[in-house]
């Protein structure tokens, strides 16, 4: 069999380029036919790319980071066994590849990622394990001279945003935890704790993890709340401390170096990071948006303190039982509610030949603004007016285990009709959130946290959050726009009001 070139095909939606994110085989590897070749980044989503033949890979024709337009050849196929070389002045793959899968060492615990070459706003379940990018610089961590304590294998970590993790330092007592035995146990949930504010506006205030993983956080000052966890059930295991703590200290190690002159004059000053994928779509549409539709803006303050009595009801639930259950669950229900009453809400301004049109829409695709290691994404949950409260739970969930994963493709945010964003999350109060292109309005949601609060005459203490709406006033005037406002409101003040 001669040498066959695969060309980056079309994968939908009309785009014209892609990025090779990461390379899955490397020269000399035997493929199958339909077996992963690459990861490739579009403007919409992150794809893997199946091989349609079958032999022996001979080059790799684009490098890693490098975007490329449909119709490019990325690799060649040869014979079974034959590993020639491409002779068409190939680009040579990363370095990377040529080098020996890196291990992770943390303290004594040695973690072999050599299997894995590669917060919806705050929120959500975790995602299903997925593969990390190898490090661009081909650098490993450096393992301690320890022996390693043997670690039952475990999925592949989410992909890290931190530059390239150092080398293992001499492990501090409190870091010699992560020798501790592990546990037959089944994870315990935590649950929440007055006073965390934002952390309890998540998808997921309680954490799964095991006794001896809760040890190692606490002895190492790991807020549980901010870790991805893999384990099967959900639950936060050993090796994703290690990564959490290796790509925390990173962090840390770069912020003391980031105002540090150059050492040789020559060096710039100024990083230069280009705009592609998902940023440049995102981008483009934002300022779309931006300019286009005429934005208006209001916010009110809500005393949420039924809703998170609901909400610890619904936890204790034999109905809701292993359903991650947020406030953002009774927001995104008081939406749909709101919308019903308020349809102009729920619709689209369409230009046409034949003049400027409003689309009042009868069903609701309800998006959640998803913060992502690939930069912002909007998925929807398709005919969300038809879902019970646990049927929506269950939906919120899955897009956000979607969303952390990269998984979430095209057609998931395709055709939202209104979208919620959760930035209190983060501990954000509030905001004035650009309008997604398609849709008339927005809601942001802000943090949930005590504050007085004057009651028949009493000024005690309540669970306050605050929305913010932003509203296309070519469809939806000020009073629509307050209307709509003050019935979420309703809602997030009294859910019973659901039953009506």
């Amino acid at each position: 069999m001669s040498t066959q070139k695969f060309n980056l095909p079309d994968v939908g939606e009309g785009l014209t380029e892609a990025e090779i994110v990461s390379w899955k085989v490397k020269v000399g590897d035997t493929v199958a036919i339909n077996d992963v070749l690459c990861e490739i980044e579009t403007a919409k989503s992150l794809v893997e790319l199946p091989s349609p033949f079958a032999g022996t890979v001979t080059a790799l024709l684009v490098p890693e980071g490098q975007t490329v337009e449909v119709g490019t050849p990325i690799i060649a196929v040869g014979a079974a066994g034959d590993a020639a070389a491409a002779d068409d002045g190939a680009a040579p793959a990363q370095p990377s590849e040529a080098v020996e899968p890196p291990r992770l060492a943390y303290g004594t615990l040695a973690v072999d990622d050599s299997e894995a070459p590669g917060p919806l706003v705050g929120s959500g379940p975790k995602a299903d394990a997925v593969k990390r990018r190898p490090r661009r610089n081909g650098a490993a961590p450096v393992a301690q001279p320890a022996p390693a304590v043997p670690v039952p294998a475990a999925p592949a970590e989410p992909p890290v945003l931190a530059a390239p993790v150092p080398p293992a330092r001499p492990a501090t007592p409190a870091q010699q935890t992560l020798q501790a035995s592990e546990a037959a146990t089944a994870p315990v949930a935590e649950e929440e704790r007055p006073g965390l504010g934002g952390a309890l506006t998540g998808l997921v205030s309680r954490v799964l993890a095991k006794p001896p993983v809760r040890k190692i956080a606490r002895d190492l000052g790991i807020d549980l709340a901010l870790v991805t966890p893999t384990g099967a059930r959900g639950e936060v295991t050993r090796e994703d401390l290690v990564s959490y703590q290796a790509q925390r200290e990173a962090e840390l190690d770069q912020a003391g170096k980031f105002w540090t002159p150059p050492a040789k004059n020559a060096e710039r000053r100024i990083e230069r990071i280009p705009v592609k994928g998902v940023r440049k779509a995102t981008a483009k549409a934002m300022v779309d948006s931006a300019f286009q539709a005429p934005h208006v803006s209001i916010f009110v303050d809500i005393d949420a303190s039924r809703t998170m009595e609901f909400v610890q009801r619904l936890k204790k639930s034999r109905d809701f039982e292993g359903i991650k259950v947020s406030p953002l669950l009774i927001l995104a229900k008081a939406v749909i509610w709101a919308a019903a009453r308020n349809p102009s809400v729920n619709s689209e301004w369409v230009s046409g030949p034949d003049g400027d049109e409003i689309h009042v829409k009868h069903f609701m695709n309800l998006g959640i603004a998803a913060a992502t290691p690939r930069g912002l994404l909007v998925p929807n949950i398709k005919d969300a007016q038809d879902l019970s409260l646990k049927e929506l739970a269950v939906a919120l969930n899955e897009l956000a285990t979607t969303a952390r994963a990269g998984k979430t493709t095209p057609a998931d945010m395709r055709g939202g009709t209104l979208t919620v964003t959760n930035v209190g999350a983060l501990g954000i109060d509030t905001g004035t959130p650009i309008i997604n292109p398609g849709e008339v309005a927005i809601v942001a949601f802000g943090t949930i946290k005590q504050k007085p609060w004057v009651v028949s005459g009493e000024v005690i203490p309540r669970w306050i959050t605050t929305l913010g709406g932003s509203f296309d006033h070519r469809v939806v005037d000020g009073d629509l726009s307050a209307r709509f406002m003050a019935d979420v409101a309703a809602i997030m003040e009294e859910p019973a009001l659901l039953l009506d």
